[in-house]
């Protein structure tokens, strides 16, 4: 195969799972002999940078500026096309990730451009609801239907043709995992904790914190919950630990750039969305050896763990009946990791697709 110039967008490499897809995805397409540029709208990084990959900044903060009715994204998209030709040459496959890029590569003149859909689209912008769902739809829709679709999951995919029909070509491929570097990243330290049960995710609306701390609250809470993450939701979910007496058994560890030494070290993870595109801590969790218990959402986790493993969603009652039983016996959750996620393994996926559609 020969070298192809691979570009992967995204507006910031702030802590998300998204965000560390892009780093891992580019570090398989390197491992395939590809030169890989990451390309990001806001200078904001939290991860550290693989040293492997090229690395560029163009900020779109200044746009912001410019009125709505002027099209900023359609501006913008005039000089990131410029940029990309400048800096980097004509990319054999540019690869677009979330909603900002996805926006601003709609109008790109540039070729061989593909978005990569890493969520539950109707239930991300709530197209079930509200007297906006036709313009909103038809929206989106103008943006996905000019380049062909890469969805992290057949859950992902699935809503994308039922919400938007049959608009572009689209294939579902699983985020890739780097079980290597998160193993040797697990090493890294022990954390203070002992025999735990662990949360890992931002406090927004998917993840349903809420859920979880009252579901916690009817259990025997014979472990601690460990929370980790950040985000706008942080100080309700502190309020409601405090109004369920959990402050002794409820812990926020804040965001945590290296996190898997308290996910390899917890007896299980425990995730309870009402959606995800596909949620990275479950295959990163069963790759160090650690159980996982999740919401039966709509995409991603049933692709990855067995029905013994899955809660139905908004069920607190059934929630706090997994909680217990997976604090009595985490091992009966035990599941293997799946060698097809491994990023070398996932980039060729990316590439076999692409080459359908390269100009």
């Amino acid at each position: 195969m020969k070298k192809k110039k691979v570009l992967l967008a995204i507006n910031c490499l702030q802590g998300g799972g998204a965000e560390r897809v892009v780093l891992t995805l580019g570090q398989g397409l390197y491992e395939l002999g590809h030169e890989v540029h990451i390309l990001r709208f806001k200078p904001l990084m939290e991860y550290e940078l693989n040293p492997n990959l090229h690395y560029h900044v163009l900020k779109f903060k200044p746009y912001k500026l410019i009125p709505q009715f002027m099209n900023p994204d359609k501006l913008f998209a005039s000089k990131v096309d410029k940029y990309i030709l400048e800096k980097i040459g004509q990319p054999d496959i540019i690869l677009s990730n979330l909603d900002r890029a996805d926006s601003i590569f709609s109008f790109s003149k540039l070729n061989n451009i593909f978005y990569v859909i890493h969520n539950t689209l109707s239930a991300l912008y709530k197209l079930n609801k509200g007297h906006e769902v036709a313009s909103k739809k038809q929206k989106i829709k103008n943006i996905y239907s000019k380049h062909p679709c890469i969805c992290v999951s057949e859950g992902s995919l699935k809503d994308f043709i039922n919400s938007f029909g049959d608009i572009t070509p689209t294939i579902a491929i699983h985020n890739p995992i780097d079980k290597e570097a998160i193993l040797k990243q697990a090493e890294a330290f022990t954390p203070e904790y002992e025999n735990y049960l662990i949360h890992v995710g931002s406090f927004k609306n998917a993840k349903r914190h809420d859920l979880l701390v009252k579901a916690y609250a009817r259990t025997k809470q014979t472990m601690p919950l460990l929370l980790l993450g950040q985000g706008k939701h942080q100080d309700s979910i502190k309020e409601l630990v405090a109004s369920l007496n959990l402050q002794d058994k409820v812990i926020f560890l804040g965001f945590k750039p290296n996190p898997f030494p308290y996910i390899k070290h917890a007896q299980f993870k425990v995730l309870t969305s009402d959606w995800e595109g596909l949620p990275l801590v479950i295959p990163e969790a069963l790759a160090l050896g650690t159980p996982v218990i999740s919401t039966d959402c709509p995409s991603g986790p049933r692709e990855l763990l067995p029905s013994n493993n899955l809660m139905p969603m908004g069920d607190i009652d059934a929630i706090a009946k997994k909680l217990d039983q997976a604090m009595e016996n985490p091992k009966q959750f035990c599941s293997p990791f799946d060698e097809d996620l491994l990023p070398k393994n996932i980039a060729k996926k990316y590439l076999d697709f692409t080459e359908k559609y390269q100009v």
